[in-house]
């Protein structure tokens, strides 16, 4: 998607930038792994074909990804941006006829990061972004059966279950953006500021 091509969320732990080229190479390494595939329901992809589908990301009007890097790192400006990639977090408009509804999914690939709370920012600043931005009113998250620590994520942030597909072991959960909840993502909106990520990648060199 277009629309954050130039856009950088910090938050108080990581910070979102739109997915580029050169961060292809790491995320291809990620996605060789059995264990996140299983988790995240992918079919391993040829370099080649993981820079195609980044073309993809990038232009097709019903997606929206950015990835996560860890921010302590990524203010080393001797650090290069690829090594304080941590995951990604996507947005999917899933229905053609209908852009207020979407699918979120959030990947923290980097196992030394997992446990610590990420998961939960990134959300929330997605989501916030999402309702800000894009104009989203419902969310649905469709979630492994075993990945019990998302499920429950989720959950804590207000997302309930609407179904349990046994064939494809996993449930599917949802939220709507009413009053309360758009004012709890304003709210959390707080802690997020918004920059322009060339000036930001310019400021690193």
């Amino acid at each position: 998607m277009r629309i954050n091509e130039n856009t950088l969320l910090e938050g108080k732990n990581i910070v979102l930038v739109p997915y580029n080229s050169d961060h292809v190479p790491r995320y291809h390494e990620w996605m060789s792994s059995e264990e996140l595939q299983k988790l995240t329901a992918s079919e391993p992809l040829s370099l080649e074909q993981e820079f195609e589908m980044q073309c993809s990301w990038r232009e097709d009007d019903d997606k929206c990804t950015f990835i996560i890097l860890d921010k302590q790192k990524w203010a080393e400006p001797s650090v290069p941006e690829e090594q304080c990639m941590v995951g990604d977090v996507n947005i999917f408009l899933t229905d053609p006829d209908d852009h207020s509804l979407a699918e979120v999914e959030v990947m923290i690939a980097e196992p030394g990061y997992r446990g610590r709370g990420l998961g939960k920012e990134v959300t929330q600043m997605m989501l916030c972004y999402a309702v800000n931005r894009l104009g989203v009113r419902k969310f649905e998250a469709k979630i492994a059966l075993n990945n019990t620590v998302s499920i429950a994520l989720f959950k804590k942030l207000g997302f309930g279950e609407l179904s349990v597909s046994e064939v494809f072991g996993e449930m599917t959960l949802g939220m709507n953006v009413d009053e309360a909840a758009h004012s709890l993502l304003l709210c959390n909106s707080d802690f997020m500021q918004e920059h322009d990520y060339r000036k930001a990648r310019e400021s690193r060199h």
